[in-house]
């Protein structure tokens, strides 16, 4: 609607209402989180985190209308149709700018649980967002380096138990665990320096994900693959906020993952470990064959 509008200035309209969407929501996140944080009792916990996980589609459902209001973009999905809101679903994607999360959780909201992320038990302390993160039910991990296994042997299997433990809420609850593969965004210079064998994506790191499907076991039966392509160029945080996005093109492709994957130790099962990097690797084969006939396809027209 104000497309018509200067990009710089829709650009400040567009992060002033992400603020102040941001800011609204985030008090109804924050009393919801302390009543179950002062009342931990299941019948409590359970009104809370329906309410926790309406306050953060409601905030994805605002973002989309200040989307809406300020930009142009054209989207092309593909694929949504196979996803259900009562999944459970481990879900990858490649990732080339800060714009993917905004753009998945638009395309997403309300066709699949609200994405949950593996973070590191020590990010509970970061002030406010800890709390956020927290009263989500964010999976936090407690992981232990080699050199302190070698120190405190007792410790080894410790972190997989506690990730375990912090899943049991997803056992009735559904849940989308989301994971890139790839670690950081795509830059050109990030690629030469892994010396990458794709052509379009960096190497993916396996072990991160397959730590999930070993702390959650059989729960996660379906991987959401996502492809995403900017036909226009990488963009930008602030050039998506101006409406310099004139097109966002998404791939969702529900597949299962192998049983034989699931339940498994990735750090001291060889086998395994070379299976599943095996099985990772002819996955970015794929969506590297799928990014370079998006490119192809895209450049092609007018």
């Amino acid at each position: 609607m104000l497309s018509f509008l200067p990009g710089p200035v829709r650009g400040t309209l567009a992060a002033l209402l992400l603020f102040a969407n941001t800011l609204i929501w985030c008090w109804f996140l924050f009393i919801a989180a302390l009543v179950k944080l002062c009342l931990p009792f299941k019948p409590v916990r359970k009104v809370c985190n329906q309410v926790l996980n309406w306050v953060a589609e409601a905030w994805i459902t605002c973002n989309s209308g200040w989307m809406w209001l300020t930009q142009k973009t054209q989207w092309d999905l593909r694929g949504r149709e196979q996803l259900k809101y009562d999944g459970w679903y481990l879900v990858t994607s490649n990732h080339q700018s800060w714009v993917d999360i905004l753009a998945l959780q638009h395309t997403l909201n309300r066709r699949m649980p609200f994405f949950k992320f593996f973070l590191k038990q020590e990010l509970i302390w970061v002030p406010v967002i800890g709390l956020c993160w927290w009263a989500l039910d964010f999976p936090f991990m407690k992981r232990y380096s080699k050199a302190y296994l070698a120190k405190h042997p007792e410790k080894k299997g410790q972190d997989t138990l506690t990730t375990r433990k912090a899943c049991e809420k997803f056992r009735d609850v559904p849940v989308a665990v989301f994971n890139f593969l790839e670690g950081t965004r795509f830059t050109q210079a990030k690629h030469d320096q892994q010396n990458s064998p794709f052509r379009y994506l960096l190497k993916p790191k396996a072990g991160g994900i397959a730590f999930v499907l070993d702390a959650m076991g059989s729960q996660l039966k379906s991987m959401v693959n996502i492809t995403i392509h900017y036909p226009a160029g990488s963009p930008s945080f602030w050039a998506f906020l101006c409406g310099d996005v004139p097109k966002v093109v998404i791939r969702y492709q529900l597949q299962d993952i192998p049983q034989d994957f699931l339940g498994k130790d990735y750090h001291n099962d060889e086998a395994y470990r070379l299976a599943f990097q095996q099985w990772i690797n002819q996955l970015w084969q794929e969506k590297d064959a799928t990014l370079a006939e998006l490119h192809r396809q895209y450049s092609a027209r007018p």
